[in-house]
């Protein structure tokens, strides 16, 4: 399980839904400066921190696939929960989140799950993913 690479995306499906609406020229253009403020509110996210996340979250994700190909699904899941609950207080989440709120409005309603739905492992079991 890739966290870091679910949260990308979580936020990069305005482009596909442009196309696919048969944009005017002003609402491409809106499009356009909403995607320029989105690109410079990425831009404010810690490099370095960003880069710890991501091997973190690649670290973590294959020690998820090892507990769940040995079987020990409950170890996995009870890991999975805590570690969610951790990535939830990270900045540069929480930084890549409001940045995501920029093109809200533009995507269809519940097309894509909130950062804290894709981490919410409540409703469901981080070995069937």
């Amino acid at each position: 399980m890739k966290f870091f690479v679910v949260i990308m995306l979580l936020l990069s499906p305005v482009a596909a839904t442009a196309q696919n609406q048969g944009m005017s020229g002003g609402d491409m253009q809106n499009l356009m400066l909403l995607m320029q403020k989105m690109q410079q509110c990425m831009a404010k996210i810690d490099q370095a921190e960003l880069q710890a996340f991501k091997e973190q979250s690649e670290k973590f994700g294959n020690e998820i696939d090892t507990l769940c190909n040995n079987g020990e699904r409950k170890k996995a899941q009870k890991k999975a929960i805590a570690y969610s609950k951790k990535m939830l207080k990270n900045p540069a989440l929480k930084q890549m989140e409001k940045c995501g709120e920029i093109t809200k409005g533009l995507m269809p309603e519940d097309s894509t799950p909130s950062i804290e739905d894709e981490l919410d492992f409540s409703n469901h079991h981080v070995c069937d993913e």
